[in-house]
């Protein structure tokens, strides 16, 4: 196994591309930097720096250790972190990760809700992608995640939530938006398309474009925006229009029109975790969420009611 130590010093000379400054860097003599690098260069039975060159250069294999020592050190200060903050903190937690949509469908309401009955409970929020979500989870990072993708992991268990209705989001002055009534994709086939986010993919993106290549049309898109906010402000500034979740249509209507979608279209709210997770937060969590969707009217899920964990 690789010392956490040689990658260290690895990654220092490689940053530097001299043995020296990168000693300097790491308050030690050079001969032992070069000893470590020489003695990580026999673990691997490959060079890592093209040593003819000055600055140093990266070989294939050094560049290919490279970015993996890069997201080993991370991870390992990720984790070092969480571990510190854990343990100097008396309260429990849970760390709940989210992507931007979900603020407008009521996952507000569900956090104050489980604030209600979770005491003593610190809840830490962070903003992340749906595939984000799913490697925060098998490293720990988060406990809980609400996003929109399905993605296929036998590490994380995924519960459909509700599937919320998709509607088509215009500038107030559009020529669709003066009418009443559900409006056709085909009707939609001929206007700017504005996308989010624009990464990772798969994402939300994939499935508003799979929605209309399902009715054999090709969209033009003219925007991929970073996120749902700079979305719907480029729809607002006549850009062009978007399809965006229902609950959106709640946030924002002084400057944007909204209209149904003739056709069925739906994107899923999904509630991620670990598998065998049995901490007395998610199970709070996952009560919450039932009391409240029976108090909206929603179908409670039955994984949230039937399942052990829970």
């Amino acid at each position: 196994m690789l010392e956490m130590r040689l990658l260290r010093y690895f990654i220092e000379v490689a940053d530097e591309g001299n043995f020296n400054r990168a000693a300097d860097r790491l308050h030690i003599a050079q001969p032992p930097l070069s000893r470590a690098i020489q003695q990580l260069e026999a673990q691997l039975g490959a060079s890592l720096f093209d040593r003819g060159q000055r600055p140093l250069k990266l070989t294939s294999v050094g560049s290919l250790l490279y970015a993996q020592a890069r997201l080993m050190i991370e991870r390992m200060e990720n984790m070092e972190t969480m571990v510190k903050a854990a343990t100097a903190s008396r309260n429990r937690r849970l760390v709940i990760g989210f992507v931007a949509s979900t603020i407008y469908a009521r996952l507000p309401e569900l956090i104050r809700e489980f604030r209600n009955v979770a005491e003593n409970v610190e809840i830490i929020l962070m903003e992340s992608t749906t595939l984000e979500q799913i490697a925060a989870l098998k490293e720990g990072r988060i406990d809980v995640g609400f996003g929109r993708i399905r993605f296929e992991d036998p590490a994380v268990r995924r519960i459909i939530l509700r599937d919320e209705r998709l509607i088509a989001a215009f500038p107030i002055s559009h020529r669709l938006a003066k009418e009443t009534g559900a409006v056709s994709i085909r009707e939609l086939a001929g206007e700017p398309q504005i996308l989010y986010p624009r990464s990772p993919r798969p994402s939300y993106a994939d499935q508003v474009l799979s929605l209309f290549r399902d009715h054999a049309i090709e969209p033009r898109v003219v925007h991929e925006a970073r996120e749902l906010q700079i979305a719907i402000g480029l729809v607002a500034a006549e850009e062009g229009i978007a399809i965006v979740p229902e609950s959106v249509r709640r946030a924002r209507s002084h400057d944007i029109a909204f209209r149904d979608l003739q056709e069925p279209a739906t994107s899923p709210i999904i509630m991620s975790h670990r598998p065998g997770d049995r901490s007395p937060e998610l199970a709070l969590m996952a009560k919450a969420i039932a009391r409240k969707y029976s108090d909206w009217g929603y179908q409670v899920p039955s994984a949230l009611l039937e399942h052990p964990q829970f």
